[in-house]
């Protein structure tokens, strides 16, 4: 299976990075990960909706460049659909069972996705009502993909 998260911004916080590289390291043993990271835009304050609309649509060009029609897509959304972490697993699971040999999780910048990489999602995921900052969020992803390949190994991990 080939994992591909592809997100906007890059992680400066050594903390992050240093748990991004445990989870990747983890992860190499059942499955090809790979992260994409794609320049974020300058929020100014106070923006307007018109500019925060223009900050995803230059977000979203950039992340278009990666998103392969053969793949499957997950967009991280606050509006997506709330999941336990079986659930996420009997998913990964069952894209691989099913032929889905790539998966793309999608994390947008500060200011969320652009609508047309939302509508281009077969699954929308949210992991809270919360707002999480883009790095935290990568960390979190990448962890619940490891429990979710130890649930599917049967393996210790998961309580």
């Amino acid at each position: 299976m080939r994992i591909t998260v592809l997100c906007v911004g890059k992680i400066k916080e050594k903390f992050f990075q240093d748990g991004i590289a445990e989870y990747k390291k983890r992860l190499s043993r059942y499955c090809n990960l790979e992260i994409i990271e794609v320049a974020d835009e300058k929020t100014p304050d106070n923006a307007s909706d018109l500019e925060l609309e223009k900050i995803k649509e230059k977000e979203a060009q950039r992340l278009q460049k990666y998103i392969k029609k053969e793949s499957y897509v997950i967009t991280l959304e606050i509006a997506g659909n709330m999941i336990s972490s079986e659930q996420l697993s009997q998913k990964i699971n069952h894209l691989g069972i099913f032929g889905n040999s790539h998966i793309i999780f999608i994390i947008g910048g500060s200011v969320g996705l652009h609508d047309s990489i939302s509508k281009q999602s077969d699954y929308k995921l949210s992991f809270s009502k919360f707002t999480f900052p883009h790095q935290m969020m990568r960390m979190i992803l990448l962890e619940q993909i490891y429990r979710s390949y130890r649930i599917i190994m049967k393996e210790p991990y998961h309580k």
